[in-house]
């Protein structure tokens, strides 16, 4: 069975940092790319980094310059790292790994940015 399990959310004032984490079971993490999206009340979720199976990276201009995506295949593990937050950064953020027609989703964590 896979499973996706996204962590480290939480509260945080604007201009704090968090790290999400999105650890895989189930699959050969390292053959997928793995992207992270986040949903506010209210509106569509929307795309924020990817990370390719060879590491390569790629930013939404929203959070290009403040949030960083690598991962541990060792560990099976995505991370976010979430720099100089806003409260419109506001959301739950899912991750989504994805190989040819394999899309699996984690269930979600809540990050509340306050100002």
């Amino acid at each position: 069975q896979v499973r996706l399990v996204e962590s480290g959310g939480g509260l945080v004032q604007a201009g704090g940092s968090l790290r999400l984490s999105c650890a895989a079971s189930g699959i050969t993490f390292s053959t997928y790319a793995v992207a992270w999206h986040r949903q506010s009340p209210g509106k569509e979720r929307e795309w924020v980094a990817v990370i390719s199976r060879l590491g390569s990276t790629t930013y939404a201009d929203s959070v290009k310059g403040r949030f960083t995506i690598s991962r541990d295949n060792a560990k099976n593990t995505v991370y976010l790292q979430m720099n100089s937050l806003k409260p419109e950064d506001t959301a739950v953020y899912y991750c989504k790994s994805s190989r040819s027609s394999d899309n699996y989703w984690g269930q979600g964590t809540q990050v509340t940015v306050s100002s």
